[in-house]
């Protein structure tokens, strides 16, 4: 695909030490929302942004938020980036990472997901939690999210991203919402008492062929320990998680690119399956073309 340009992209600079002004923050925010409007993957914001500048690349992402929920969508939760280890080294990106849910974006095990909804999609498996109770502590701790949740999922995220090329730093991922694209979640829940989340093995099969694997203790030593950190991250910036929120807590092994049509499945020690049905493209309503 190519990359667009668009008039904002004269506002690009040699590296910076500063914070983003308002105008480069404002730039970065029409960049991305041009490349989702049109489908076509767009320069790095980091041109905009700098490489180091999480305060301004997270302002892009609740100005991108704040649009979706005036047109309507509903925030449903939150999502982890970047927990993996193996994830890291793919991207160069060091960090994690968080970004929104929207209600839009929440499959069920097995309802299809059509291939055009993405621009460079690729799958990794997780396990979500639904909370049960409000995680509003900026000091909040294990303890807290296991107090807090209702019930655990397993789930496979189809992550995405509007930079060409996944071309990313970490302004760029913050920016783009955490590189966020779909959820599937499975539909049998699993309470978290007893279980021990960073010894859950993963695997991801596409097709029935095994594709990735994983564990719990990739993912920041336990899942409970990612979503604590965000937590305490959604808390400090006046975003608390709240209860009937899903959380996706983070990969547990590599992501693999979705290339086209095709059946994607994980599988969970102790806590089941999920299935995504990729579908070529979107099927037309009833009376139309």
């Amino acid at each position: 695909m190519r990359t667009a340009v668009t008039d904002c992209d004269t506002l690009a600079t040699a590296p910076r030490t500063g914070p983003a002004t308002d105008q480069q923050i404002a730039a970065a925010t029409q960049r991305l929302t041009a490349a989702a409007a049109t489908r076509t993957p767009c320069a790095p914001v980091r041109d905009l942004l700098g490489r180091d500048d999480l305060d301004s690349a997270y302002e892009v992402q609740r100005r991108l938020a704040a649009a979706r929920t005036n047109a309507g969508a509903r925030v449903a939760g939150a999502k982890i980036g970047l927990t993996a280890p193996a994830v890291q080294q793919q991207f160069g990106v060091f960090q994690p990472d968080f970004g929104v849910l929207f209600d839009d974006m929440l499959y069920a095990h097995t309802e299809p997901l059509a291939l055009d909804r993405f621009l460079q999609p690729r799958a990794e498996g997780e396990i979500a939690f639904v909370l049960g109770r409000d995680l509003d502590r900026p000091r909040a701790s294990v303890a807290d999210v296991l107090r807090a949740t209702e019930f655990v999922l397993p789930a496979i995220e189809i992550v995405d991203s509007r930079i060409a090329g996944w071309d990313l730093a970490i302004t760029d991922t913050v920016a783009d919402n955490a590189s966020s694209g779909a959820v599937v979640l499975g539909t049998t829940p699993y309470p978290i008492s007893g279980l021990d989340l960073a010894r859950v093995g993963m695997q991801l099969q596409r097709d029935g062929e095994p594709v990735s694997f994983g564990a719990g203790h990739a993912c920041l030593g336990s899942p409970v320990v990612a979503v604590a950190w965000l937590a305490r991250e959604l808390a400090e910036r006046g975003q608390p998680l709240r209860a009937g929120d899903v959380v996706m807590s983070g990969a547990l092994g590599p992501m693999v690119p979705v290339t086209g049509p095709g059946r994607y499945r994980i599988a969970l020690d102790g806590l089941g399956e999920v299935e995504t049905v990729i579908e070529a493209a979107e099927t037309p309503k009833e009376g139309t073309k």
